[in-house]
């Protein structure tokens, strides 16, 4: 019986045909869950696991579809994300290759917007402490907006009606697109570097959050933060809010109204200036009033100085009669004091006590020597006395006398008794001159 020819598929074989039946059938799919596992290589590739409460699998985004997204992706963050499905030949895994991906329940620009918030609200960019004051004239306004929207042609005539001759500097930029936010954070940095303002305005008209996007960028944020003269964001309408106002020193809900916040009007200053005027006149009329007063009341006081100043010379006088009575007084008693000294010396004349004094030192001298000598035989009797003793005592005087000390070997312990040894054992004797080296060849008992 023939057999039926089989075809024999190689591992490389079959996962080809199964990755062309995948990617055939899911080239373009829709796949909800919730991100782990995210990984971020030095490659800027994104890998990352869409699991949902049964199953998962593995995605990833490369660095080319990566540099669109507008937020963060995070673990647990639950997104929408489009791809096909393909396999990985060398582990036979499939994955799906994504190329968008959305946050589900809020848009990608507003999760970036609050991440954004978050992140530079925590480094303090938004502390109200580090705000610096606008000027209430600045005499050099400068402005970055669009050079063709109506919105500079409502702040320049805004601010020629409310105050005439400023100095107003515009610098053109872009308001939207992928290049404004560099060009807004060069335009901040140029103003601080390059031109003497007083004040910045940073604005554009209204838009959805995408036209606005440009003020919600880092690099812009940052600029204004380092910005030393003082910022005002206007930027859209009074609800809209962007990164750019949080950061600013005072924001403006609209561009119209930066530029009535920016400068007073002139009228209102000139009332302000005659109201601080009228104050001035007050106030210095009133300082002068009490002058006035004091000076009346010393001119009172010191109504005939010639007499005062009479009364005075007569008490300098007296002062200085009295000083001299008691000066005198004083050296008539110093003397007095001295006299009793001299008399007191008189009678005790120091070269007798000097000589009196060395009559007795040479006692003392005397009897020290003596009492020293004496006490020296006294010692010198005690030392001959104790070494006697010592000598009579010493192991030498009793060796001298024919006696001997034995000691074991090779313990040197001493023999006081003739059984601590045996027949053989060795032995050391010790004369008064010399040792010997012995061997006991018999014991006797006492």
């Amino acid at each position: 019986m023939e057999l039926p020819l089989r075809y024999i598929l190689t591992v490389s074989e079959l996962t080809q045909q199964i990755k062309d039946v995948l990617e055939n059938r899911f080239s373009d799919v829709w796949v909800e869950g919730e991100i782990s596992n995210l990984r971020l290589p030095p490659s800027r590739h994104i890998y990352l696991t869409l699991k949902d409460e049964f199953s998962q699998v593995r995605a990833v985004l490369f660095r080319t579809q990566a540099r669109a997204l507008r937020f963060v992706p995070k673990d647990g963050l639950h997104v929408i994300c489009k791809g096909r499905v393909s396999l990985y030949e060398k582990r036979g895994d499939y994955q799906l290759i994504l190329e968008s991906v959305e946050p589900k329940g809020i848009g990608a620009l507003q999760l970036a917007f609050l991440q954004l918030k978050e992140k530079l609200e925590k480094e303090g960019l938004f502390d109200p402490a580090r705000k610096k004051p606008i000027p209430m004239v600045p005499q050099r306004i400068g402005i970055i907006t669009s050079p063709t929207g109506a919105v500079i042609q409502d702040m320049v005539r805004i601010l020629e009606r409310r105050f005439e001759n400023l100095h107003i500097i515009l610098y053109p930029v872009r308001v939207q697109g992928e290049e404004a936010s560099s060009e807004i954070a060069e335009a901040v940095d140029y103003f601080n570097t390059s031109m003497d303002v007083d004040v910045i305005i940073v604005g554009r008209g209204g838009g959805s959050l995408e036209d606005l996007w440009a003020f919600n960028e880092e690099r812009v944020a940052r600029a204004i933060y380092h910005s030393k003269i003082p910022v005002i964001s206007a930027v859209g309408h009074e609800t809209d809010y962007t990164i750019a106002d949080f950061v600013a020193d005072l924001r403006a809900p609209t561009p119209s109204a930066a530029a009535e916040l920016v400068v007073r009007d002139r009228r209102e200053i000139e009332n302000t200036l005659h109201y601080l005027e009228g104050r001035l006149k007050s106030q210095i009329l009133q300082t002068l009033q009490e002058y006035r007063v004091h000076l009346s009341h010393l001119i009172k006081i010191l109504k005939e100085p010639g007499k005062k100043v009479e009364q005075y010379f007569l008490r300098v006088d007296d002062f200085v009669s009295r000083l001299q009575f008691f000066a005198a007084w004083t050296l008539k008693r110093k003397k007095e004091k001295c006299l009793h000294l001299s008399e007191s010396l008189l009678f005790r004349s120091p070269v007798q006590r000097v000589k009196s004094l060395r009559s007795i030192v040479s006692e003392i001298r005397r009897r020290l020597l003596q009492g020293t000598r004496f006490s020296l035989e006294i010692q010198r009797q005690g030392v001959a006395a104790i070494l006697g003793k010592l000598d009579s005592l010493s192991p030498l005087s009793i060796l001298q006398r024919g006696y001997s000390i034995t000691r074991e070997l090779p313990s040197l312990q001493i023999l006081r008794e003739a059984t601590h040894v045996a027949q053989g054992d060795k032995v050391e004797v010790t004369l008064y001159r010399g040792a010997l080296l012995c061997s006991v060849e018999k014991t006797q008992k006492p």
